[in-house]
């Protein structure tokens, strides 16, 4: 191929800076922001202010902006692409294979010094195809780099020896234990022990940022672990998004500052709001406004809260939750439109719990990448801001805008009565399960010392929960398949906000097709299907017991497996962590805490 070309979506979620990849012909690493260019047309900004306000906020910076990426256009002669790429590694692996007097395949590993033309020179004379090798050294902090084969196979930091090395399959299974590499002198190591941190056999880390460009190195000296290209742990891409729907306290916060120094500055009560609007142009622009909106609208604008003092989730439910009837423009540019579901065709007696049912015809998402991780992802906290347990590698080395994507689709909301969950907490069963829960989380913290991860609560546990059945149930009908289907789930006890979103969404201009709105219209069915399909999983009796007594790899969750709650990681907003159907549905352990009696 003369041309690779990514989407923009991929460049934002997949295949950002820093994160590598193979093109047909060779290996690469995709570079920082200062080497993506626009041809000639204008970089297309992306205005979504609350999300700027988390980026910036996030990043340290405030002349940031947000920015799609290049669209990729017909290349005029002698113009580069809108996507530089690095070559990387600098290390390859002959295709010509030689048997060991022992009878393992050899092949010959090579700097791309001792390459000859792009292809390996044998001791014959003979030109032989190389491929890149599949192993590379990084750190936490998302440094990466080539490794030092010639150290590595002798064990010691500096070597002279200047024999060849060999990559050798000494079995047929491709573990780490069977692939040894050797010097023609005699020494040999397998690549097992590279992948052992504790024998330090790949050295300290001298913080390379291959993806920015030469003479990029940062001051690091962790400790390099084994990294393979092409696995998912090489690159976790930091994502934060916000949904575009209009926030009624920005508005009349903007009305009260407009009217600020006209006399609203004075108000302190309710007396002297009364007072106020005796003004004509103050009681115009207050018109169809309570006074208990407005005086706490003062309050806000006077302590100088803004919209980092709220979480993402909170402004979000507080504009779906007050769809009465209609919400937003049903036209082709809007990004927002939403029709409160009739409880003619949802209401059941199941369903006490379940207080209102949006469907959300129109929903755009922006979403942003401010960094990533390598070995460890990180993303969002339960409340959708960001959760800083793993330091960021930086996308470019200083750059004033940052790649984000706007995705159109639809979604279903479901909002839970305050007073039912409230009531369902307070339940012994509910409350000996929420601590098994916690003993189990609190295990999981002792392993993960560095963490800043807090215990969601049980009311996220249930709504998550719920919410994975019910993707599962929606996508066999819908017409969207599971993967494509996402969650944003709300659980805010101290604001007596519950509910869940179910969303689908694509970057086109076109959006999705409305399968998801369609299923929403029969929710009732849907939800009485994942109900019944949450009470018994195929590998039950065991499922149902995990976190009650021990620990076995999975603190996060509780009854909750591949075979019943585990969807795609691409779905889940806490990849498939604090989960317990037991919370949802009875199960055969028979716990007494599920929230839905069927």
């Amino acid at each position: 191929m003369s041309r690779q070309v990514l989407r923009q979506g991929q460049l934002t979620t997949t295949y950002g800076p820093g994160a590598m990849l193979d093109l047909p012909d060779e290996a690469v690493i995709v570079a920082g922001l200062e080497h993506w260019s626009y041809s000639q047309e204008q970089p297309t900004r992306v205005d979504e202010p609350r999300l700027l306000a988390k980026v910036q906020h996030a990043l340290g910076r405030q002349d940031l902006h947000l920015q799609l990426p290049p669209v990729s256009r017909d290349q005029a002669v002698g113009q580069g692409p809108n996507i530089t790429v690095w070559k990387f590694p600098n290390w390859f692996v002959s295709q010509h294979v030689v048997s060991t007097s022992r009878g393992y395949r050899r092949r010959r590993l090579l700097s791309h010094l001792g390459l000859d033309g792009g292809k390996h020179r044998d001791a014959d004379n003979k030109k032989h195809s190389v491929v890149p090798v599949r192993f590379v050294r990084a750190c936490e902090r998302g440094h990466v780099g080539d490794i030092d084969w010639k150290s590595f196979v002798h064990g010691t930091t500096e070597s002279a020896c200047v024999r060849d090395l060999w990559i050798e399959e000494r079995g047929t299974s491709g573990d780490l234990d069977e692939i040894w590499i050797a010097c023609d002198c005699g020494a040999e190591h397998a690549m097992s022990r590279a992948a052992r941190t504790s024998l330090e056999a790949l050295g300290r880390c001298n913080g390379a940022r291959p993806w920015l460009g030469a003479g990029t190195r940062e001051r690091c000296g962790l400790l390099n672990r084994l990294l393979i290209r092409s696995a998912s742990n090489a690159y976790f891409p930091q994502l934060l998004s916000v949904i575009s729907i209009p926030d009624r306290r920005s508005a009349l916060d903007e009305v009260v500052r407009r009217n600020w120094e006209s006399g609203l500055k004075l108000v302190t009560d309710a007396a002297g709001l009364t007072l106020v609007k005796q003004l004509g142009p103050i009681a115009v622009a207050l018109q169809g406004l309570s006074d208990d909106q407005v005086l706490a609208s003062i309050q806000r604008v006077r302590s100088g809260t803004n919209e980092l003092n709220r979480s993402v989730k909170e402004v979000e439910f507080e504009a779906l939750s007050s769809v009465d009837g209609e919400s937003g423009a049903d036209v082709p540019e809007g990004a927002f439109f939403a029709r409160a579901l009739s409880e003619l065709q949802w209401k059941a007696e199941w369903l006490k719990g379940l207080q209102r049912v949006v469907l959300v015809h129109r929903l755009q998402e922006v979403v942003a990448q401010i960094g990533f991780t390598r070995f460890e992802a990180q993303g969002a906290d339960v409340n959708g801001d960001l959760d800083l347990d793993v330091e960021r590698a930086a996308l470019a080395i200083d750059s004033n805008w940052i790649p984000a994507i706007i995705n159109r689709g639809e979604g279903i909301f479901l909002q839970f009565d305050t007073a039912a969950v409230n009531e369902w907490m307070q339940r012994p069963a509910v409350m000996q399960r929420a601590a098994q829960l916690q003993q189990s989380f609190q295990h999981w913290r002792e392993a993960h010392p560095r963490t800043r991860r807090e215990f969601p609560g049980v009311a996220y546990y249930m709504l998550h929960s719920l919410s994975h059945l019910l993707m599962t149930a929606i996508s066999l009908e819908c017409g969207y398949p599971a993967s494509s289907l996402r969650e944003r789930v709300y659980a805010l006890p101290t604001l007596g906000m519950y509910g869940i979103l179910i969303l689908t969404g694509a970057s086109d201009a076109e959006g999705t097709l409305g399968g998801l709105v369609l299923a929403g219209r029969d929710i009732r069915r849907h939800l009485r299907r994942a109900l019944e399909s949450g009470t018994l999983c195929s590998n039950d009796p065991v499922c149902a017991g995990h976190g009650e007594s021990r620990y076995d790899g999975l603190e996060l969750v509780g009854a909750a497996c591949h075979g019943c709650l585990l969807v795609s990681e691409t779905s889940c907003e806490q990849r498939n962590d604090f989960l317990d159907r037991a919370l949802v549905v009875p199960t055969v352990s028979g716990h007494g805490a599920e929230f839905f009696a069927l």
